[in-house]
């Protein structure tokens, strides 16, 4: 392998973006200039290995460059609870008891799977779970917030270059649902949103929980003097520039496909045993994957972070294929690769634990004392020696940002003449109708501890969970409550209040089955920051998260930024999409509440929480053709005193079931639960806030509002309960022995529809 210099000390300006340019490092002007002036310094030309390498390590995916100072001001150091261990390396690490702790990440594999969707998610669920493993953890539960453009979309309409969204859906969901299920664990918990402005760029979301003993706790360090073992998978190929691409805009160039990983779920298994081992058996002093950006960012952030330098031997790496670059070999993103780093003494053991389970590993380094930097060797000729300072300390930008300053106020329309032709439209709306479809493509129940499913209510009725809940622990009852959610048609409308009210929908959905709020995870998903319109949404989302994760003092423990998510072809951005993943924690996994109806004849059913005239960005806004509108506020204070009381009452024996309200409001919210427990309900809205229109009242998207069904004989008591908290409570209405919904708001009736008619309009498919 020959050494290959790039000449840029003499270059000019046009000559270094040039450089950028042909190499596909995707670095502007200035920073091209920044590494001009290193080598300057240095007196000599940079191998083409070590620009790649700086290209990776300073890509936006990996450094943040664009989103670091915004992320220190509103996300970064909510301070949590006392004694709430929190670790955040590769994924956040949280305490759930004295000896346990679970592990959260959760990232995006958006550009990976807009090019080919079923590898691009099938990699980013193989990806996310590398990043739990390697904090010394077993992955216990996948999660996937997903994100197209209207599968019905018209194809004349698509531009040159762009799949068709029915196309990247396919292909997300059985990437998704292939890796998960080989691998063996559930995916139990996500959601799926439907917007034209995902046509250009889907959004895929991934997320993985896992858990641990805080003993085995294994750290993204290396020690000087220890050994670095290479494990798992063979280097390819495939990803090669993978953060480099998911750091510029897409361009729908089939080229770009080779930045796509292969994933390998039938080596995964093994290879997690495999590491599990040794972790328990004290072999391992710290480890990371190689997610983005490889060797090249493994090395050097792990050497970094344990103030060492490093020696590595390309020669000793395991190829699928013979004739890479040694650049290539730096800088490739090949799938189920974990690099360890080990003390002499137990590179034997170590060794002989993967070759038990017949899964390569190879030594191919060793850590030092002397000045911190990472020296590449092929053969014995060095071709690589930068400084490990100077590879992660990348440029951060002040990019500049527009605020949007939009005046709201509530559009008027019409009143519908026919609520039963509304709310059955509702019901089978893209972003409400039933997910049953992609669900049971997952495996949510391997394993066996998912206690709260997807899917809840009478079997082969069932309708959707707010949240899923794991049992963790054989030994025992405790369990962990898992939900995402975002309204994007929110967050266009004003950025600030849509992510606050993805927080908002969180929390709900924790409460709604007996969770207290505990950690949250962010993936934070833009376009292209150079962009000042774009740059000031991302600014004003992250302002909402700030505000409501800070004010309820639930800290965010993991996350992600992935920017430049719009084409050339569109020329336009996705919808701002601040994805959340909440986790709770349930003191008792057998006294979890669930949605469905619990029993006819005579259950009571209230409101908890005020109905608002805030219907900006809501569905049924959507289906009226109406833009504008005001988007829901949230109060954070007001959300914690009702989260206490549900819980309260729920603790009480008050609750017989619950759901949180969301798309489609109030109407379809009752509508989900009744079908769940198959039984009618007789609805009056006279008391819920007279003052508003009955299809205010009906389909209000207004944030901090449940749906419970209280226990007949439990009525005084839960009113005098909720009064006592001073949380706003309307009853709407009691369930029947006949299979209807009847609506009215006082002596106007409004809808009168049978629950088998509601179960064909929400059970329909996806289209």
């Amino acid at each position: 392998m020959k050494r290959i210099e790039i000449r840029i000390r003499d270059a000019k300006e046009e000559e270094l973006k040039r450089i950028s340019d042909d190499m596909g490092l995707s670095l502007n002007l200035e920073e091209m200039k920044r590494i001009k002036r290193y080598f300057v310094a240095k007196k000599r030309e940079p191998t083409d290995v070590e620009l790649q390498s700086i290209a990776q390590a300073w890509s936006e995916h990996c450094c943040y460059k664009s989103s670091k100072r915004i992320l220190q001001k509103f996300i970064f150091g909510i301070e949590a609870p006392q004694n709430m261990l929190v670790i955040k390396e590769d994924a956040g690490v949280v305490e759930f008891d004295e000896e346990h702790a679970y592990v959260v990440a959760f990232e995006s594999h958006n550009h990976p799977s807009a090019v080919e969707p079923y590898g691009g998610a099938a990699t980013g669920i193989g990806g996310i779970v590398r990043d739990v493993i390697c904090m010394g953890a077993q992955p216990i539960a996948l999660i996937d917030p997903l994100f197209f453009g209207q599968l019905s979309h018209p194809d004349e309409k698509l531009p040159v270059g762009i799949k068709h969204p029915r196309f990247l859906f396919n292909g997300v969901v059985s990437g998704i649902g292939d890796y998960g299920n080989r691998i063996g664990i559930p995916t139990c918990a996500g959601m799926v949103y439907f917007d034209d402005g995902y046509v250009g760029n889907c959004v895929v979301n991934v997320g993985c929980v896992g858990i641990m003993n805080k003993a085995d706790l294994s750290r993204s360090w290396a020690k000087p003097g220890e050994v670095l073992v290479l494990v798992g998978g063979k280097t390819g190929r495939d990803g090669i520039h993978g953060v480099t691409f998911a750091s510029v805009e897409l361009t729908g160039e089939e080229e770009s496909r080779s930045a796509v990983q292969v994933g390998d779920p039938i080596t995964k298994e093994p290879l997690m045993h495999a590491i599990s081992e040794a972790n328990e058996l004290g072999l391992i002093s710290g480890m990371k994957d190689l997610g983005g950006g490889g060797l090249s960012c493994a090395v050097s952030e792990m050497s970094h972070a344990g103030g060492c330098g490093a020696d590595v031997h390309l020669e000793r790496v395991k190829l699928k294929e013979e004739g890479l670059d040694g650049w290539e070999i730096w800088v490739s993103e090949s799938q189920e690769r974990f690099l360890i780093a080990v003390s002499g003494d137990n590179v034997e053991g170590l060794l002989a634990i993967f070759d038990k389970w017949d899964i390569d590993a190879v030594v191919i380094g060793q850590t030092f004392k002397k000045r911190p930097q990472v020296r590449i060797f092929y053969e014995g000729e060095r071709i690589f020696e930068l400084d490990t300072d100077f590879l992660v300390a990348c440029p951060i930008h002040e990019r500049p940002k527009e605020i949007r300053k939009k005046e709201e106020e509530e559009v008027s329309i019409e009143e519908p003449k026919d609520y039963n032709e509304v709310l059955t439209w509702l019901l089978a709306a893209p972003n409400i109708t039933s997910r049953e479809s992609i669900i049971r493509q997952y495996d949510h129940e391997v394993r066996a501890s998912t206690v709260l499913k997807p899917m809840q209510g009478v079997i082969g009725k069932q309708t959707h969970g707010d949240a899923a809940v794991i049992k963790p622990l054989e030994e025992s009852y405790k369990g962990l409550a898992i939900t995402s959610d975002v309204n994007p048609s929110f967050c266009k409308l004003n950025p600030f209040w849509g992510a606050a009210s993805a927080i908002d929908e969180v929390c709900r959905n924790l409460t709604a089955v007996g969770a207290v709020p505990h950690s949250l995870a962010d993936c934070l998903n833009f376009g292209n920051p150079e962009k000042p319109d774009r740059m000031g949404d991302f600014y004003e989302c992250c302002r909402g998260l700030g505000y409501m994760a800070s004010s309820l003092g639930v800290p965010f423990v993991s996350g992600n930024v992935s920017f430049y998510n719009e084409s050339a072809a569109m020329d336009e951005s996705i919808p701002p999409t601040p994805a959340v993943l909440g986790i709770g924690i349930c003191e008792d996994g057998r006294e979890c509440i669930t949605v469905d109806v619990k029993e006819a004849d005579g259950n009571l059913l209230y409101v908890m929480g005020e109905t608002k005239a805030e219907l900006g960005g809501s569905e049924y806004y959507r289906l009226r053709h109406v833009e504008g509108g005001i988007v829901p506020r949230t109060e954070p204070e007001v959300l914690m005193q009702s989260m206490n009381a549900l819980r309260e009452a729920m603790q009480a024996g008050l609750i017989a079931s619950c759901h949180d309200l969301s798309e489609g409001g109030l109407g379809v919210a009752v509508c989900e639960m009744l079908l769940g427990g198959d039984i009618g309900a007789s609805i009056d809205l006279a008391g819920v806030k007279p003052e508003l229109r009955s299809d205010y009242k009906l389909f209000s998207e207004s944030n901090t509002r449940w749906v419970v069904e209280v226990w007949r004989e439990e009525k005084r008591r839960f009113e005098d309960w909720l009064k006592e908290r001073k949380v706003y409570v309307t009853k709407i209405g009691e369930t029947v022995g006949e299979k209807r919904v009847g609506i009215c708001d006082g002596k106007k009736e409004l809808v009168e529809i049978s629950l088998e008619e509601v179960r064909e309009a929400w059970g329909g498919e996806i289209c």
